[in-house]
């Protein structure tokens, strides 16, 4: 990992992407813009979906891109400070990218309480690694989006599909465990979405 050893600096990414992954867009965004209390509202989620559901298009999309952008920026900066071909070099990307994730997952800002599902972060992160990746994974998102009119059941599948985009778009083990183990906690995120899903009072879209 020898551009890494150049750059010291860059070893501190991992903290870096958990801090920056810990900032609840959602929750911020409708304190500032809405008289919204994002947990206490819809799903109590603090993630687009709950946020366009409960505070309207315009703050759900900010979430979103603020979402993806917390996931995205960090592994940008970690694939520009090491080899990518190199399996040292996917290692540490991949350390940075969980860290980002798990910050979206367990934010230190509000006690490591109250996380989102990952989904967006998680497509900034692999947006990074692999755009045609994630460019498959949207599409499965898009096709169940139009086929079951829920955003848990496409978020799932997507997921489920990610590392199997990432294999066949990067050959990497490295890459596909990460994708492989960031799918699964996405999925087991849902686990709510589930149980509703079951009983049939998971809310459609439209």
């Amino acid at each position: 990992m020898e551009r890494v050893a150049l750059k010291l600096p860059y070893l501190l990414l991992p903290v870096f992407a958990y801090l920056l992954g810990s900032v609840p867009f959602g929750l911020v965004l409708t304190r500032l813009f809405s008289d919204v209390d994002i947990r206490r509202e819809g799903s109590g989620n603090i993630g687009a979906t709950n946020v366009r559901r409960t505070a309207g298009n315009t703050l759900g999309v900010m979430t979103l891109a603020g979402d993806v952008f917390k996931g995205a920026f960090p592994v940008y900066l970690a694939g520009a400070a090491v080899d990518m071909s190199s399996t040292p070099g996917q290692v540490f990307v991949s350390i940075v990218a969980i860290a980002a994730i798990a910050g979206h997952f367990f934010p230190v800002y509000l006690t490591f309480r109250d996380g989102g599902k990952g989904v967006a972060t998680t497509t900034g992160a692999f947006l990074m690694i692999s755009p045609a990746a994630i460019l498959v994974a949207l599409l499965v998102f898009i096709l169940c989006v139009c086929w079951f009119n829920r955003v848990s059941v496409a978020s799932m599948a997507a997921a489920a599909a990610l590392p199997v985009c990432i294999w066949e778009t990067t050959g990497s083990g490295v890459l596909t465990g990460t994708a492989t183990l960031v799918a699964a906690a996405i999925v087991i995120r849902h686990k709510d979405n589930l149980v509703r899903l079951l009983r049939g009072t998971e809310p459609p879209i439209w």
